[in-house]
């Protein structure tokens, strides 16, 4: 793959993590036991609707140019991949908590692998 199809998928990649990042609330609510840690009412939820909403938006704009939004991307991989590593362990030491690793878990890990892998590297100095 050439580096002018790397870029074109790591914007199509960036839109779709987006537009997925914008859709965890409608996740949460339809596959509670894959997507959302809490049960009846809890602050939690909302707050990480925010904040991944808000990431959404981000990484949408960072798909117009993605070279000029490496920091976010880099952001966006490790922290998928930190989160996904803590959901994980929290799921094995909660059992009724092992949907999300059916779930949130491994698409957190999809989505730091992918990024990861179309994302251009400074050349060697």
């Amino acid at each position: 793959m050439n580096d002018t199809q790397r870029l074109q998928l790591l914007r199509i990649a960036l839109v779709a993590l987006g537009v997925i990042c914008l859709l965890i609330y409608p996740l949460m609510q339809l596959w509670p036991s894959g997507w959302s840690w809490h049960e009846g009412y809890s602050d939690y939820p909302l707050m990480i609707v925010g904040v991944y909403a808000t990431l959404g938006v981000f990484l949408i704009r960072a798909a117009r140019d993605p070279l000029a939004n490496l920091s976010l991307i880099w952001f966006t991989v490790w922290s998928s991949a930190v989160h996904g590593a803590i959901m994980a362990v929290q799921s094995f030491m909660h059992p009724g908590h092992m949907g999300h690793l059916a779930g949130d878990v491994p698409a957190l890990f999809i989505a730091a692998l992918v990024l990861a892998l179309l994302t251009p590297r400074p050349a060697a100095y």
